[in-house]
């Protein structure tokens, strides 16, 4: 077995591309099979090696390597020389419409009633037509001439599929510029990097009879390859997923703070009866299996992966996250604050808390709980035992108890109405730092 994932290096990866490559790669893994990561690079206007780099720091960040690697900008004489094959072979053809008549063609077919398709009327040209407009400084783009009928597959996911040739246009592989387009290079690819499986989404269905057709023009077998079409994500309101939204991209949500294993278990889950779990890629890789997956649209929820990054982020210990922590930071602070986190970048919120200045808050109505709170404040050294103590005292004498006693003191001393349990978390902040808070507080 041997798949690829093929991005386009002219932005950024979004969770649509993050959930194709992670189902490439646990499939090659689970049948013990190999990766290709291919640039498919060859729009040059759009093309950014800045996109390209990201990628491939992206693919690394979700636990993603890869076997092989290409760039299809390395690979123009390949395709040229495929060009001329199907050239020479009749299933190429120039055609010499300008845009503006191709638009103006479709309008006329669609007041007719019938289909915007292309009439293949380049192909009525004589070799002495072509030869006089090219003369006079024409340059053609070339189509694939398709063939007619069906081209049939049993899709992995999906299941039995088919694409009706005939009533589709005739594609351009090749830009009256000279540059070939992703229909065309994609197949060379394939044929010459012996791909046998093509896992990607649904809105690839009508290029896959597209290109099933191309590859047998190139002397391709169909039969040596496998297709499996993930049905495309919708939001959390069953609408398209933008891949232009800034929030499912991956680099927004690594700035974000969202951990690797809570999006890639949430993505390897949807579309599936099974509960996400935050996980990496390599734990996913025994029980993989695309037959789990449903043949309608998948749900991306953001509340749902936060959700999970939450439950994920509870639960990691000290030494999985030490290097991404304030450099003070110990394990004391990161035990005492865990539980509060919904993106790891606020454990810097929380030091701040604990090392920082914050701005204490206090109510008139709770001055003299205040003023005797800054009076009876135990001596250090504090531990576990100090916050009980303190506020057991506090509340013999001033009567305050729950809510009342306790929701004034935190705001005293972390300028927040919820936070980490002060038991533990009052030693981190310090009795110095405490009285200083108490006492703003008390001024307000």
């Amino acid at each position: 077995m041997k798949v690829r994932f093929a991005p386009s290096p002219t932005g950024l990866l979004h969770v649509g591309n993050a959930r194709i490559a992670i189902a490439n790669w646990c499939l090659a893994r689970h049948r013990s099979g190999r990766f290709l990561l291919r640039l498919d690079d060859t729009d040059t206007e759009r093309s950014r090696p800045e996109y390209a780099q990201a990628i491939e720091e992206d693919l690394r960040w979700l636990g993603l390597d890869w076997d092989e690697f290409a760039r299809q900008s390395d690979r123009l004489a390949l395709y040229a020389a495929a060009a001329e094959r199907l050239k020479a072979s009749g299933h190429l053809y120039p055609c010499l419409e300008t845009e503006e008549e191709l638009a103006f063609k479709r309008e006329q077919r669609t007041r007719q009633g019938k289909p915007p398709l292309y009439d293949r009327a380049a192909l009525k040209m004589t070799s002495d037509q072509l030869a006089r407009a090219l003369a006079n400084g024409k340059t053609p783009h070339w189509r694939f001439k398709l063939s007619g009928g069906h081209v049939e597959w049993q899709d992995g996911v999906l299941g039995r599929r088919s694409v009706k040739l005939p009533s589709l246009s005739d594609p351009v592989l090749i830009r009256a510029d000279g540059s070939f387009l992703y229909t065309f290079t994609s197949v060379v690819d394939d044929l010459d990097t012996g791909i046998t499986d093509i896992v990607r989404g649904e809105d690839h269905v009508t290029n896959t009879g597209i290109q099933l057709d191309i590859l047998t023009a190139l002397g391709g077998d169909p039969r040596s390859v496998r297709f499996a079409h993930l049905p495309l994500l919708t939001d959390a309101d069953g609408g398209p997923l933008s891949k232009r939204t800034g929030s499912v991209g991956l680099r927004q949500m690594r700035r974000d703070g969202v951990e690797p294993a809570a999006l890639v278990g949430y993505l390897a889950a949807l579309g599936t009866s099974a509960d996400p779990v935050a996980s990496m890629p390599a734990d996913l890789v025994p029980d993989f299996d695309l037959g789990r997956v449903s043949k309608s649209a998948a749900r991306f929820d953001t509340r749902q992966l936060l959700a999970l990054n939450r439950r994920w982020l509870h639960a990691l210990p000290f030494e999985a996250v030490k290097d991404r922590l304030p450099e003070a930071a110990g394990e004391d602070f990161w035990l005492a604050v865990r539980g509060n986190l919904d993106l790891l970048r606020e454990a810097r919120d929380w030091w701040e808390v604990v090392a920082g200045g914050i701005v204490p808050l206090g109510d008139a109505a709770d001055a003299e709980l205040l003023r005797l709170a800054a009076e009876t404040l135990p001596e250090e050294p504090w531990d576990e035992a100090t916050w009980p103590a303190w506020t057991s005292e506090l509340s013999t004498r001033t009567g305050r108890k729950g809510r009342a006693l306790y929701l004034p003191l935190r705001r005293a001393l972390t300028g927040e109405d919820h936070g980490p349990d002060l038991k533990v978390f009052l030693p981190l902040i310090g009795r110095e730092r405490a009285l200083k808070r108490l006492s703003q507080a008390v001024a307000g």
